[in-house]
């Protein structure tokens, strides 16, 4: 949690009046691993070092919940299921060595050629090792799937390594010290793989994962969180296929090896967590919501002009801003991202990045949210996904699950800015706003118009309110335990003469669309009052903080710290002194502010600039800060 959190909820706690707090629901998707206090694993498939009998464990079992959000069970072959799967998982951790220990209770264990014909694990680990983020699923899939071997059926075969570190057919592919290093495991089955002559009594895996290939560092003294999710699969009655056959597949927050669905099982690793330390620590929900019970609630007409919004907590969401995204808290900066698809078949320049704020609160059984975008070319631009102005927002049911996958249902709230600047929803939010359940608003800053195409003005950009009853997405009066599945994605099309200068982006906080890996665990809040939440402390001085972006293209967003209310003018200057632009930006509050600027039509190299600070009632100037940008072409 970071510092402006921090302020804002022990704010939060210390002016405001407590209620009794609903009991907040533990975490399914969290794990811990304890270290090994130094304690060698060998993979011997036994898991009888005293360490695993100090070691978290956690149970699936198949057709039942195994933890929200995300987990799920599916029948991949049809057929009467007589041996029921039940599998107890458990982890520990040696240096960056991540090790699983499973037992599988299974009275019929094998494989063979054909996909869904075979026990064992589809896994993903998260890639960190790259800079792309979001960090992508590396596969990691430990089966009797035999595909390609000459032999897949041969009686007491063992399981495969195949994706990142091992590959088809194993028989003829060997691994190579550096897989093996990476990634290991031992197996004992209790009986006789591939064969059905004499019930099995299960089997046992032991399994390495070497964690600093993929990024992670748990060694650092505040741990890592180790991103990795499960489907086990069971086959049953296949060797020889007998008409009592039957398949399925059960998973923890998500069913795939080389795609991210749903979300994923968050394994927390901290080097003084120990197999004798104790008691784990407790693992909280990722954001708290606040209540607004003291508030009237606000009228949604996107003006965001009440009182507890400029009260209610946020976070940022902006395109390009690495150490932003890096600032979310616990997975944040590794599930959250950015994409710019083709436009008109090219990915032009991004001259005026996306950037926007989000603020939220909950008042009776309903969730507020508040949208302040700051954004110079603000267009309806076509009615095409990748071009909108506007946000996607992502939510789970309380209680209801998906009839295939049996995960809960998610929900996909969209809107964007429509026709002069009307409000436009989409996705499941249309019947919302239609039966009452939902109510949105859209306003346009001042100077700001709504087109298909820039115009020579600049504009300051378009805020929108959000208001949903939770109880239409299956919460219980009062919200039940208070959880909430999110995710927000700020869509920003600028759309330019000629078209090849047009382009779209995406800009991710968690989630970016329903049904995606990984929404944020948030928890709504009762004791925690919108009274003095989110506020900043005043600024003591006037400081610079900087522009972003820097260098730029086309437009800049220049941010700034006022420690008491004042007029503020904008001066740029060339290299050679002259000043090439003037803006007065106004009488401005106290806190942060920003201001925008665009080159228009300015050649490219290093410019100065001036903002000027006057008292509003005599115009002397309280003080005078200078910076750089540099523009580029």
């Amino acid at each position: 949690m970071n510092a402006r959190w921090t302020f804002a909820l022990l704010a939060g706690l210390a002016l405001a009046p407590a209620p009794p707090a609903r009991a907040q629901a533990p975490r399914l998707d969290v794990i811990w691993a304890r270290t090994t206090d130094g304690a060698p694993i060998t993979l011997d498939g036994v898991l009888d070092e005293p360490a695993w009998a100090q070691a978290e464990s956690y149970t699936i079992r198949y057709a039942r919940d195994n933890g929200r959000p995300g987990s799920g069970w599916k029948d991949e072959i049809i057929g009467a299921v007589t041996d029921s799967m039940t599998a107890v998982l458990k982890f520990l951790v040696n240096g960056n060595q991540v090790y699983l220990g499973a037992f599988v209770q299974d009275r019929s264990v094998g494989g063979g050629p054909d996909f869904n014909y075979f026990d064992g694990f589809l896994m993903a680990v998260k890639d960190r090792s790259t800079p792309a983020r979001p960090a992508g699923p590396a596969e990691y899939t430990y089966t009797w799937w035999n595909y390609g071997d000459p032999d897949p059926t041969a009686p007491g075969k063992p399981p495969t390594f195949v994706g990142r570190w091992g590959k088809w057919p194993a028989s003829t592919s060997p691994r190579d010290p550096a897989s093996v290093a990476a990634w290991d495991a031992v197996t004992v089955v209790n009986g006789l793989s591939n064969s059905d002559a004499v019930l099995d009594n299960g089997y046992t895996v032991e399994m390495r994962f070497d964690a600093a290939v993929m990024g992670y560092n748990l060694t650092q003294p505040q741990g890592d969180i180790f991103e990795w999710n499960i489907s086990i699969y069971d086959c049953d009655w296949s060797w020889p296929i007998t008409s009592a056959i039957s398949g399925n597949r059960t998973w923890w927050q998500s069913p795939w090896a080389n795609a991210m669905w749903y979300n994923e099982v968050r394994v927390y690793t901290r080097p003084d967590v120990t197999v004798n330390s104790g008691p784990v620590p407790a693992v909280g929900p990722e954001y708290l919501v606040p209540n607004a019970a003291s508030f009237p609630a606000p009228t949604i007409d996107g003006a965001l002009a009440e009182q507890v919004w400029g009260l209610a907590p946020g976070f940022d969401i902006r395109y390009g801003d690495t150490a932003l995204r890096d600032s979310y808290a616990a997975v944040g900066p590794w599930r959250s991202g950015q994409y710019q698809p083709a436009v008109n078949g090219g990915s032009a320049p991004i001259l005026d990045p996306g950037d926007a704020t989000v603020k939220w609160f909950f008042k009776d059984d309903r969730l507020y949210l508040g949208f302040d975008v700051r954004d110079q070319v603000v267009q309806n631009a076509f009615n095409l996904f990748d071009r909108w102005d506007g946000f996607v927002v992502t939510l789970n049911d309380y209680a209801a699950h998906n009839p295939v996958d049996h995960n809960l249902v998610p929900y996909q709230f969209s809107f964007h800015v429509g026709q002069n600047g009307t409000v436009e929803p989409a996705d499941d939010l249309g019947p919302l706003v239609t039966s009452g359940d939902a109510q949105l608003g859209l306003a346009l800053k001042p100077n700001t118009t709504a087109e298909d195409t820039a115009s020579a003005d600049v504009d300051e950009g378009y805020t929108a309110e959000l208001a949903l009853d939770l109880t239409a997405l299956g919460y219980p009066a009062g919200l039940g335990d208070g959880t909430l599945f999110i995710g927000i994605d700020l869509l920003d099309g600028d759309s330019f003469d000629p078209f090849t200068r047009s382009y779209g982006t995406r800009t991710w906080w968690f989630r970016e669309r329903r049904g995606e890996c990984c929404p944020t665990w948030a928890y709504m809040d009762p004791s925690l009052q919108v009274v003095g939440v989110g506020e900043e402390p005043r600024p003591t001085r006037y400081a610079l903080l900087g522009s972003f972006p820097n260098p730029m293209r086309m437009m800049t967003s220049i941010r700034y710290a006022l420690p008491e209310a004042s007029h503020v003018t904008l001066e740029v200057f060339d290299p050679q002194g002259r000043r090439v632009s003037t803006r007065a930006l106004g009488t401005q509050p106290a806190g942060e502010q920003r201001a925008t600027w665009n080159r228009g039509r300015l050649g490219a190299g290093l410019y100065l600039y001036r903002l000027r600070a006057a008292d509003p009632s005599s115009g002397l100037v309280r003080a005078t800060l200078s910076g750089k940008m540099m523009v580029v072409d």
